[in-house]
């Protein structure tokens, strides 16, 4: 029988993960709500109860709600941090969808913002 590492990550870490994937417009494996995931966190700061969230776009894994087509605006989500498990950088690309500001109830106080980062999309700028 082989053994599974259980390493229990803090909210900190967890925290710090996300933090670097933001900033490294970097994809992200985790388990929330028991189900696996994949998302690429495009801010990570404070709802209005000053919760921390995590407003990504998901663009694989499973979800409660089921996923979307790729590319589709359905597939934003809303992340409680402290739900977050087994949470991995992952080598891979950027992915995003349009209509950003749909979601903006979900993080009102930004720590970290991928539009903010170097290299913007062009398309965005003025």
């Amino acid at each position: 029988m082989g053994v599974v590492e259980a390493k229990i990550q803090t909210v900190e870490e967890i925290y710090r993960l996300v933090w670097a994937a933001v900033a490294n417009k970097q994809p992200v494996k985790a388990i929330y709500k028991d189900l696996p995931r994949l998302f690429c966190p495009h801010r990570l700061g404070r709802n209005q109860a000053s919760q921390i969230r995590v407003l990504c776009f998901q663009y694989g894994g499973e979800s409660e709600s089921g996923l979307a087509p790729i590319g589709s605006p359905a597939n934003w989500r809303c992340i409680v941090l402290e739900k977050l498990r087994a949470v991995e950088l992952l080598e891979g690309s950027w992915k995003t969808a349009p209509n950003h500001s749909r979601p903006a109830t979900c993080v009102v106080e930004a720590d970290i913002d991928a539009e903010n980062q170097p290299e913007r999309d062009p398309q965005k700028g003025q």
